[in-house]
């Protein structure tokens, strides 16, 4: 016995699964138009985090590894620099040190630096001997 309300009921089930045959997409060979998104600008000095993300990436200049030889009262010059700079409250490493020293370097006019090499010692290349 089914009611005249289940009979119903059941009638918009019925309806309600009915398959639906979807047509396969078809790949449109026209290409689509792509809309220019209107510039977002900032209020100055804050910073948009849209902009912040459309900003081109910095690629980071790469690091060479390296080894040298060197007299031992010179590498010890080094020690020395970085106790100077700790005492003015400033960390820095031995590869910085080196780094500023070549960045001084440059700031001489080839004379300088001719006359700066010519007063090195010249020393053999490679790994001292073990004593």
């Amino acid at each position: 016995m089914t009611t005249k309300k289940t009979a119903v009921a059941t009638a918009k089930v019925a309806v309600g699964k009915a398959p639906v045959k979807k047509s396969p997409a078809k790949k449109s060979r026209v290409p689509v138009k792509q809309v220019a998104k209107p510039e977002i600008k900032a209020a100055p000095g804050l910073k948009s985090v849209q902009m912040s993300k459309k900003a081109k990436k910095e690629h980071k200049k790469k690091v060479v590894r390296d080894s040298f030889t060197m007299p031992q009262d010179e590498y010890q010059k080094i020690a020395e620099i970085k106790m100077i700079c700790m005492k003015a409250k400033m960390h820095v490493k031995k590869s910085e040190v080196l780094r500023a020293g070549l960045k001084m370097l440059t700031g001489l006019s080839a004379v300088q630096l001719k006359q700066a090499l010519n007063s090195l010692e010249k020393i053999k290349t490679g790994r001292p001997k073990k004593h």
